[in-house]
């Protein structure tokens, strides 16, 4: 059963890539997220329900759309693989309890951040605002009262840290160090991690995201690189993990 149950987050995540990718195109462009139907970025035919399977139109087609022949980025694809395995994960080490509907919020904000950050450097107001509001309905009505209060005032700490931080990098740099999106961003974040976990964050986000950094620096010469995707990769790591402050201190002593 327990199988039955993993294959059946796998295709729950397949779908639900395939709409985050939607979301994260469209919102950032103020367009809605319900019509016009999908069509080819090159030539706009309106792509029927068949050429819309989650990974399975991309193998069939042999990565082209079926009307123009031109090649479909990898970028669609892996976005729907990785929720799938993201979605079946989060059921395989949480089971049907109130952290695995936290744990499909976290992936579902990473995926859609992943698609609108990396594409238009914007992370949606709206989508913040969403699973932050879902997580605080999970931790207050699912879980208990304290723990609600305590992740609320975990966000607001992680709010104030990450608006210091962009303020001092302001300071020093002279030029703008931090997006808005990143520093509502750890609100959220503080909302699912206790404030310690939650600042490691930003250091194991900084990790993933020096080497990509440099490359592009080298390579393409960007001076700047979105840098909400990989705090929701730190974050998803360590509540995926489960990670938690005995851990850490076991680690420290060693």
């Amino acid at each position: 059963m327990r199988i039955l149950y993993s294959v059946g987050f796998l295709i729950l995540g397949l779908l639900f890539g395939s709409f985050y990718n939607v979301v994260g195109f469209r919102l950032p462009q103020k367009k809605s997220i319900i019509k016009p139907r999908s069509s080819c970025s090159k030539c706009s035919h309106i792509l029927k329900w068949y050429e819309l399977i989650p990974v399975m139109s991309f193998i069939f087609q042999k990565g082209k759309c079926r009307h123009c022949h031109k090649s479909i980025s990898l970028f669609y694809p892996f976005t729907e693989l990785m929720t799938g395995i993201l979605f079946m994960v989060s059921y395989y080490i949480f089971g049907f309890n109130p952290n695995l509907l936290i744990s499909l919020f976290i992936v579902s904000f990473l995926i859609i951040v992943i698609v609108s950050d990396l594409n238009y450097m914007i992370i949606p107001d709206e989508i913040t605002l969403l699973f932050s509001i879902l997580v605080i309905i999970v931790k207050f009505i699912l879980l208990d009262f304290n723990t609600g209060l305590f992740s609320l005032l975990s966000g607001v700490i992680m709010f104030t840290i990450m608006y210091l931080i962009m303020l001092i990098g302001n300071l020093i740099f002279k030029k703008e160090t931090l997006g808005g999106g990143d520093i509502k961003l750890m609100f959220f974040i503080g909302l699912t991690l206790h404030p310690i976990l939650a600042i490691l964050t930003i250091f194991i986000g900084s990790i993933i995201a020096l080497p990509v950094a440099i490359y592009l620096q080298v390579k393409k010469n960007e001076k700047m690189i979105p840098f909400g995707p990989f705090l929701l990769l730190g974050n998803a790591f360590i509540f995926l993990t489960q990670l938690d402050l005995n851990t850490i201190k076991l680690l420290l002593t060693k």
